[in-house]
């Protein structure tokens, strides 16, 4: 099924085949496809329908064309129906305020899709005192989310600290040399913490969708 769009080939099923409906990317799509694609997916599934990296002038477009949609504009997403909250609870560890937009997307993506989220902000390795502060709580998530730019050492930190999983997410966060978050991207995949899982550069998105995996492997 395709949702009777001539721009786009709405992945209709996919609720069905892995528990959440298609989300739409935001960039790259005007107001009216982006508006077409949610039409469909609000009739054709049951879930929460998002929309990812959508700047607020855009969101204002399609919310006057599909009523009853939520925006946030630190995550940049746009949702409706978001699911009520199940009993799976994640933490998101942020290093840096700096850091805090692509928190935000992970947080807000994950709030929407059902999971219980508490948030670490400004808790990075340069002040460590602070997330030690915060241990217990953190130790006590089914799954954590880092997220870290300049040397991504946080992630590294966390993965000792606990032993659920930890999905680390490099930011882009840094002077020259963290070269747009490749240095924290390295630094996570060659952490010597066992087991941590790192997902794409800014890509807090992926991060709670990783988690959502996580608790429907669990359930």
């Amino acid at each position: 099924m395709t949702g009777g769009l001539d721009f786009a080939t709405v992945d209709v099923e996919r609720e069905r085949r892995q528990g959440l409906p298609e989300v739409v990317y935001g960039p790259g799509k005007t107001a009216e496809q982006i508006a077409g694609i949610v039409r469909v997916l609000l009739e054709t599934a049951t879930g929460p329908v998002l929309v990812t990296r959508i700047e607020a002038d855009v969101a204002a477009v399609v919310r006057e064309r599909v009523p009853e949609g939520e925006y946030h504009d630190a995550a940049r997403i746009l949702l409706w129906r978001p699911a009520e909250p199940g009993t799976f609870s994640l933490g998101v560890v942020t290093a840096g305020t700096s850091d805090g937009p692509v928190a935000a997307e992970a947080a807000v993506t994950a709030r929407s899709i059902g999971l219980r989220v508490s948030e670490f902000v400004d808790v990075g390795v340069a002040g460590v005192h602070r997330l030690l502060n915060r241990a217990e709580e953190i130790v006590a998530c089914d799954a954590v989310i880092v997220v870290a730019g300049m040397e991504g050492a946080l992630a590294s930190v966390v993965g000792g600290l606990v032993a659920a999983p930890v999905i680390a997410v490099p930011t882009s966060t840094g002077y020259g040399a963290a070269l747009d978050g490749i240095t924290a991207l390295l630094a996570m995949v060659s952490s010597c913490a066992a087991g941590v899982t790192v997902v794409n550069i800014d890509a807090g998105f992926s991060a709670a969708m990783a988690a959502f995996r996580l608790s429907r492997a669990r359930s």
